[in-house]
């Protein structure tokens, strides 16, 4: 069986892309069940996969994450890892989506646990909003507005991951990967035109793939007058290349194979910093795998 995959909200699940990618185990919240139940909701998970990596929102409210965090310590199991994310909601979903993919390949459950960190800072994840009035209430720092006017008013288009980006939609783009990506919306009460046609020919991406909009969308954007969208790599063999590529050695803590700068089980940092930039992506060798990934 693979690992398990465990998210906090039906939203987080989105269609696979392949016949291979595993479902995620959606997770009953607090209100939904009571502890003793979640307990056997966890042990369960364990006992048919052997580990679970839970991914939950940074916005997930603190009584579900005291939840998850008390089903851990009484079952005083090492092979839970709990990682919770700064992606907008459909950036979430996408990175999940990754991490089902790589659940069915060899990785140990350390790495594949690592590998949130590392997949996130390559999901381009922002939205189409019809104005910028409430941009500065969005849970994420961003610079001044750049375009021909510096008005609030009309669409704006924001970029939350990998960095901040504000702009008009009848101005400048937003700066977008310099990789390969598909690209999934999720429109909310906003025309996707934009999104679907300007936005995809500026980062040329392989494809378009609609989406319900999470639940949770409206109220990370602060407005329901939006199109969330996020650009990523949906290749699982190029996500295969990205991860193996990276450096792995043992957690000093615990003794999981770990991948980047900190365990994903025990949180445990590495202590020595190393240059962790993975050859695929554009490293100093790997050739062939940055080509791969190049348009």
């Amino acid at each position: 069986m693979p690992i398990a995959i465990a998210v906090t909200s039906a939203d987080l699940v989105l269609p696979a892309t392949d016949p291979h990618t595993p479902a995620a185990h959606v997770l009953t919240p607090p209100g939904g069940q009571d502890f003793p139940t979640a307990l056997a909701e966890a042990a369960g998970l364990l006992e048919r996969h052997g580990y679970v990596i839970a991914v939950y929102p940074a916005t997930t409210p603190r009584g579900y994450v005291q939840r998850l965090h008390a089903v851990r310590a009484m079952l005083e199991s090492d092979r839970i890892a709990l990682l919770p994310t700064s992606l907008p909601p459909l950036g979430a979903a996408v990175l999940v989506r990754q991490l089902r993919q790589l659940s069915v390949c060899d990785f140990s459950p350390g790495v594949l646990g690592a590998a949130a960190r590392l997949l996130s800072h390559y999901i381009y994840a922002g939205a189409l909003l019809g104005s910028a009035s409430r941009a500065d209430r969005l849970p994420v720092a961003l610079p001044a507005v750049t375009g021909p006017r510096s008005s609030a008013s009309g669409p704006h288009a924001v970029l939350a991951r990998p960095t901040a980006q504000l702009v008009r939609a009848s101005g400048v783009g937003l700066a977008g990967p310099q990789f390969a990506t598909t690209l999934t919306y999720a429109p909310g009460q906003l025309g996707s035109e934009w999104v679907t046609g300007q936005l995809a020919r500026q980062w040329q991406v392989q494809g378009v793939h609609p989406v319900p909009l999470p639940e949770q969308s409206p109220s990370w954007w602060r407005t329901n007058k939006l199109v969330e969208f996020a650009a990523a790599i949906q290749d699982a063999s190029l996500l295969y290349q990205m991860v193996s590529s990276m450096r792995q050695e043992a957690c000093h803590w615990c003794g999981f194979t770990l991948i980047g700068d900190r365990c994903a089980f025990c949180s445990a940092p590495v202590p020595a910093a190393r240059d962790r930039v993975p050859r695929a992506i554009g490293g100093a060798s790997g050739g062939g795998q940055r080509k791969a990934l190049a348009r």
